[in-house]
């Protein structure tokens, strides 16, 4: 398993902006691809203009096909073009979980 772990930081004031487009017409496509995520966060303490989610998968082929198709579809590419210009940085991780970790 790997999990691919992603720190947005939105400008400021734009995340309930963000968070409803998001549930609204992000999350649908980018669920439909990816499956359920993993974890999915807001940050309540430290930069409040961040979110990050993780989703996990079965290795690097798996995550490169899923992804594919889902920036393949045109539904996610109209997402894009409304939710870029509220983000500031993306920042993205793959992480292997420790061979005694509880996840497996």
């Amino acid at each position: 398993m790997i999990l691919d772990h992603r720190t947005y930081v939105l400008h400021p004031g734009k995340l309930r902006e963000f968070l409803a487009l998001y549930e609204a017409e992000g999350f649908p496509v980018q669920s439909r691809h990816l499956g359920k995520p993993f974890a999915w966060f807001t940050t309540e303490v430290g930069n409040v203009n961040e979110i990050i989610h993780i989703w996990a998968y079965d290795d690097f082929a798996d995550r490169q096909k899923r992804r594919a198709a889902m920036q393949a579809d045109p539904a996610w590419q109209a997402y894009l073009v409304k939710s870029s210009p509220l983000f500031q940085t993306l920042t993205n991780r793959i992480v292997v979980p420790a061979s005694f970790a509880p996840l497996k």
